[in-house]
């Protein structure tokens, strides 16, 4: 069989699909709600998970550089069953995050048609999940390096350049005299505990931060990866953390707390500081220059948790059928399954009250789901300090054994609180919504997390191929 050349992924590729796995501008809102509290919710969750996954992610991901990221270190550390758990618990809460990015998406776009009402339409909302989603997994049949210029486009052009006119936009709107909606005294930058929403709050805002991970199923792409691929998670980690405080502080800033809209909030900023300043010709610009960022970081959750099944695919935990790759050696079939379920999820923008409703329980599950995988991760990651020591490790997490006790331990901590306060619900679900939140949760994370184990126990002989297939990277 003759295999075409392999293509290489630069650090500064690599910086882009990091920070458009993580660095959404969706976010923003949410955190902004919290005003001058965020700088110190930002700090711990960083060095809560985001820290953890960073350092537990450099050194699976140099010692195991093979396809499969999660999937390889988990199996590797606890056996294939779980090793199919885990990415399957990674694709599977991709699932239901592609609805909550894409609904944010179609808020941005509305501001670009001059129609802001239409970010509330569940119609609207709904043609734009289902047209975007699929024009992104189309883009990723051309293959890796063409999704993955794409993605450098997309985060500079739709998360760098629309965070840092955020952020001006903001400091221009207080320098000239405009009141701050928030104060920058130390009694209001410290949080409340006390108020359960807060640390409700708080537990979420830990999986903003997810996703370092996902590059681990490139790392073989990449060049010298036991070297570039941690510079490039200790540079766009930089980067994560500016965009989030700088620009979550720039919102709260323009908009009163009970103002902000989850899926638009950020166009609303656009909208207040160009309004005053006799610029709204500017918003559509910037809702062109947004949506991109959105679509690319879509595109790269698509790529890689996919890339990572194929390879269950490839040792015979899938049927043959999720086997097949193109010319350019993509996961079509994959692809096209997963956008039929996302398209059948998305469905739930119907059916809530509100497109905010909407967003809030599909995020909601998306965190569970995410946070098992990561209990799988950092178990595996101390466990492998021990069974597979002998292997080579260019980057190492600082404090040998120990040290990994206490990177990996915090993570493990962390999911499980964040896990465990994911069960209660925010202020704005009703009582009477309340069995549902619980109900709709619980039966998610049932179905989702039992699916693999059904899957494999049942898995064929005839669905393991005769040859491995060699890795074609294209585009």
């Amino acid at each position: 069989m003759t295999t075409k050349k392999k293509a290489v992924i630069s650090v500064f590729a690599l910086i882009m699909i990091n920070v458009s796995l993580i660095c959404s501008l969706r976010g923003l809102p949410m955190m902004a709600e919290y005003g001058t509290q965020i700088i110190f919710f930002l700090i711990i969750a960083a060095i809560l998970f985001l820290v953890p996954s960073g350092l537990v992610s450099a050194e699976l991901a140099t010692a195991w550089p093979k396809k499969g990221g999660v999937y390889a270190w988990v199996k590797e550390a606890l056996g294939e069953k779980w090793g199919f758990m885990a990415i399957w618990l990674q694709w599977a809460q991709n699932l239901i995050f592609y609805p909550t990015a894409l609904a944010a998406t179609a808020a941005v776009l509305a501001y670009l048609f001059n129609k802001p009402e239409l970010a509330n339409s569940a119609y609207f909302t709904l043609a734009i999940i289902i047209i975007v989603y699929w024009g992104a997994t189309f883009l990723n049949f051309k293959g890796l390096k063409t999704s993955a210029k794409f993605t450098s486009f997309g985060t500079i052009s739709g998360i760098i350049i629309p965070g840092i006119v955020l952020f001006v936009g903001a400091a221009v709107w207080v320098l000239l005299g405009n009141p701050s909606q928030i104060s920058f005294t130390w009694e209001a930058m410290k949080p409340d505990f006390s108020n359960i929403q807060n640390i409700v709050f708080f537990s979420g805002l830990l999986l903003f931060f997810a996703g370092m991970e996902v590059s681990g199923a490139h790392a073989a792409e990449v060049e010298n990866p036991q070297k570039n691929y941690p510079k490039a998670i200790f540079i766009s980690s930089i980067i994560i953390i500016t965009i989030f405080l700088l620009g979550a502080l720039a919102i709260a800033v323009v908009i009163p707390a009970k103002e902000i809209s989850l899926t638009a909030g950020i166009m609303q900023t656009f909208m207040t500081i160009f309004g005053k300043f006799g610029m709204k010709w500017m918003v559509p610009i910037i809702a062109l220059l947004a949506a991109p960022g959105m679509i690319a970081q879509v595109s790269t959750w698509i790529a890689g948790p996919s890339k990572a099944l194929l390879a269950t695919a490839d040792d015979g935990n899938l049927p043959k059928f999720f086997q097949h790759t193109n010319k350019n050696g993509i996961q079509t079939h994959i692809l096209i399954i997963q956008g039929s379920i996302v398209t059948l999820v998305s469905l739930v923008f119907l059916f809530m009250p509100s497109v905010s409703s909407s967003f809030w329980i599909l995020s909601a599950l998306t965190v569970q789901l995410y946070l098992v995988m990561y209990l799988l991760m950092f178990i595996s990651a101390i466990k492998l300090k021990y069974t597979r020591a002998y292997v080579h490790r260019t980057f190492k997490v600082p404090g040998g054994n120990i040290g990994m006790w206490i990177v990996a331990g915090v993570g493990i901590l962390a999911s499980i609180f964040a896990f465990t306060v994911g069960f209660i619900p925010p202020v704005s679900i009703s009582a009477s919504g309340l069995v549902i939140y619980r109900a709709f949760l619980g039966v998610g994370i049932l179905i989702m997390c039992g699916a693999p184990l059904v899957i494999y126990h049942f898995r064929k002989p005839s669905w393991k191929p005769k040859e491995r297939k060699k890795e074609v990277v294209n585009g």
